[in-house]
């Protein structure tokens, strides 16, 4: 499916989506990212942020609204290629990790998608060294620090070729240096980046735009330093700043 180069590779249109317990956890939500786009979905817990992203790649499917992936939707027929598409990234590594060493763990997706032998070697081979881990490709992944794993899930998703990455509260414990260098990956990975955080400076650093994400409904949608400089927008709906961070200051 070819789309012209101007379409956008995520298209959320009048997503609602209620829980089997009635719970409805978003109501209408409208969302477009253009190629490349790197944007920091926020918003407080229980907003409804892992509801969008699980519908991003199907594991829920929406009870209205529609989401397209690169002109694709998201639907029962489709949901091999969008998987492929769209790399889920999330919050413990050891979610993602449990073969018996971390080439194991890199190489299963695409095998599992049919990639045998030069092609899987180089795709996990190509993987590992967009995340500086190509040392560790024989090493057991519980060997590995916790930074460490990390970027090792983010390489088992890089090794199936998605054109949207999301990530779901990527600094959560990192220590600073770890969190740097994950910073520096992600900034240089020419893909379309939608991260989930809590972490407003790592949105800053990262995202050039944001969209807040409030009781089921998009609430803002601006470039980052704009919404993290509104100190009533951040009050209504939960965001804190660290003590003394000034946005205007910090940007990049």
């Amino acid at each position: 499916m070819t789309q012209p180069a101007d379409s956008p590779v995520l298209a959320v249109a009048g997503l609602a989506y209620a829980y089997p317990d009635g719970h409805q956890a978003l109501f209408g939500v409208d969302l477009t990212l253009a190629r490349g786009e790197r944007v920091a979905l926020l918003g407080p817990n229980g907003a409804g942020k892992t509801t969008l992203v699980l519908h991003l790649n199907g594991i829920l499917t929406a009870g209205a609204g529609s989401v397209h992936v690169a002109g694709l939707p998201v639907r029962a027929d489709t949901m091999g290629e969008i998987r492929r598409r769209v790399g889920v990234v999330f919050q413990d590594p050891d979610d993602q990790l449990f073969m018996p060493t971390v080439r194991d763990d890199v190489a299963f997706g695409p095998a599992n998608a049919g990639v045998r032998g030069a092609e899987l070697d180089a795709r996990v081979t190509r993987a590992l060294d967009r995340v500086g881990m190509v040392g560790f490709a024989d090493r057991p992944p519980h060997h590995l620090s916790f930074g460490q794993r990390r970027r090792v899930a983010v390489a088992t998703v890089l090794a199936m070729d998605p054109e949207i990455l999301v990530l779901d509260e990527p600094s959560a414990n990192l220590d600073p240096a770890a969190r740097r260098e994950l910073a520096d990956i992600l900034l240089s990975l020419d893909l379309t980046v939608l991260m989930v955080t809590h972490d407003l400076p790592y949105a800053l650093e990262l995202c050039p735009r944001s969209v807040i994400l409030s009781e089921g409904v998009l609430a803002a949608d601006g470039p980052t330093h704009e919404l993290l400089s509104n100190d009533e927008l951040l009050k209504r709906h939960r965001l804190e700043l660290p003590f003394g961070f000034d946005p205007s200051a910090a940007r990049r």
